[in-house]
């Protein structure tokens, strides 16, 4: 009987051809053959120090080149310093395969492991190899010579986001036109309008370990200073709503701290954190960047307002990114009423003649207790109507005496005609309204697993970031 040869593990295989191939990335940067940078957008508000172009370059290609089935492995603060790009083994899902978890680890450790045997023979003045000395020029030239000093320490991974993003960009469609007015109408750029590209990717219902929920990633305390969250709603999940809380939050950060891009990156690291960081290096981002040592100002914070850059850079040449390959979604239709009585759902369905299911997928902000029927919508409450299930406003339910946020009608006119009204006069048991439910989520979010791959910087900080990142 033939023996068959013995083979290596396809683990291990993969491993060595990432390894032989990570020879290319030793090259100086000066001899590598790079693609010519692209000149960022700079305004008055969104500065881009020259000391900040290495980290927007860097997010510009995790989130415009770089896919899903590829991993780099870099300096976490001189991010032009990357190590190698390699390609993940097995099938290429939202979160990492244990395959391909045990593939990064290894991948980390050994780059770790080879720039401590380099450090230790630059310390005792050891002759190096050819491909060291590569290493090792390849580290001066980005950072200089104090990039030598423990680089080890500084070793990253980074998953590449391009699928990710460019699914972000077509779902941005339901929500730019009234972000921007939203941002416009609080006096800031609304440009901050391209913020959750790098908070969420646009998912609805994003939610972090420390707690940071929704599209715009407000954590729970900071949550309530701006909206309701309680038990029966959770404004964070409303994405109009926390645009809104969202602006209010950046335009007293700006009146706070002066300056944009500090503003922006407290949306992260808190109005404090960047008080005390403009009052050790003043007010530009760049000096802060490099230099401030806050407890907590670790590699989120420093390149959040870099990710803003490169997010806004790339979803406003997204066609020539992503060419012929760009299908943004209508915006939503909707009109908001406020309820002068409480009301529960079988009641709003059946006073605006309005299937239930959709009343769900347009107030994303109920919660079980009022999607089960358990609990009414408190009055005063003011909710989302589709306008494709528009009404006549019932004669029971009075205008509003005061304005409502978003109080009108978003792309088209209310139909003249209510269509033929469901019959919602039965109860409906609870299982079945969380059946809707989870329709309803699916098809505002088809764009799915997000959540489970996003990085999350543990800190007591108001808000948390984050795009689908691998640290």
């Amino acid at each position: 009987m033939h023996q068959p040869a013995r083979q290596r593990s396809p683990h291990f295989a993969a491993l060595l051809l990432a390894m032989f191939t990570a020879v290319l990335a030793l090259l100086p940067s000066g001899c590598a053959n790079q693609d010519t940078q692209p000149e960022f957008a700079t305004t008055h508000d969104f500065a881009v120090p020259a000391s900040l172009k290495p980290n927007v370059e860097f997010w510009r290609k995790v989130y415009a080149e770089w896919s899903r089935s590829q991993v780099v492995v870099h300096d976490d603060r001189y991010l032009d310093l990357i190590y190698q790009i390699a390609d993940l083994p097995g099938p290429v899902k939202a979160s990492y395969t244990p395959q391909q978890r045990d593939f990064v680890d290894r991948l980390k450790l050994s780059w770790s492991e080879r720039l401590q045997r380099l450090s230790r023979k630059l310390a005792s003045n050891a002759p190096l190899t050819n491909e060291e000395r590569a290493l090792k020029d390849k580290i001066t030239a980005a950072g200089g010579a104090a990039a030598l000093i423990n680089p080890a320490e500084r070793v990253r991974t980074q998953r590449g986001l391009r699928e990710r993003f460019r699914r972000g960009i077509d779902i941005s469609g339901r929500y730019d036109q009234e972000f921007r007015e939203i941002f416009r109408r609080h006096g800031v750029p609304e440009d901050l309008a391209y913020l959750p590209h790098v908070e969420s990717s646009f998912q609805l219902n994003a939610r972090s370990s420390a707690g940071a929920t929704g599209m715009w990633q407000f954590i729970r305390s900071t949550g309530r200073h701006y909206m309701t969250v309680n038990s029966q709603i959770d404004e964070r999940l409303d994405p109009f709503i926390a645009a809104d809380a969202a602006a209010r939050y950046l335009a007293e950060a700006h009146r706070e701290l002066g300056s944009w891009p500090l503003a922006i990156t407290s949306y992260n690291h808190g109005v404090g954190g960047m008080s005390n960081a403009r009052a050790l290096h003043g007010n530009d981002i760049g000096s802060i960047v490099k230099s401030y040592r806050g407890r907590y100002f670790g590699f989120a914070s420093r390149n959040f307002y870099a990710e803003f850059i490169a997010a806004r850079h790339v979803a406003m040449n997204a066609n020539n990114y992503f060419p012929g390959n760009i299908h943004y979604e209508p915006p939503i239709a909707h009109k908001r009423e406020r309820l002068a009585r409480s009301l529960t759902i079988n009641q709003i369905a059946r006073e605006y003649r309005v299937p239930a299911y959709e009343l769900i997928r347009a107030n994303p902000a109920w919660l079980d207790p009022i999607r089960d029927g358990r609990a009414p919508v408190p009055a005063g409450s003011a909710i989302w109507l589709p306008t494709d299930q528009q009404s006549s406003r019932p004669k029971k339910q009075p205008a509003p005496d005061r304005p409502l946020f978003g109080a009108r009608q978003i792309n088209g006119s209310s139909p003249e005609a209510a269509p033929q009204a469901l019959s919602m006069q039965k109860p409906i048991h609870p299982k079945a309204w969380r059946r809707a439910m989870r329709l309803a989520v699916n098809h505002m979010d088809s764009f799915s697993g997000i959540a489970g791959t996003m990085r999350i910087n543990h800190s007591p900080l108001p808000f948390m970031p984050r795009p689908g990142a691998e640290a």
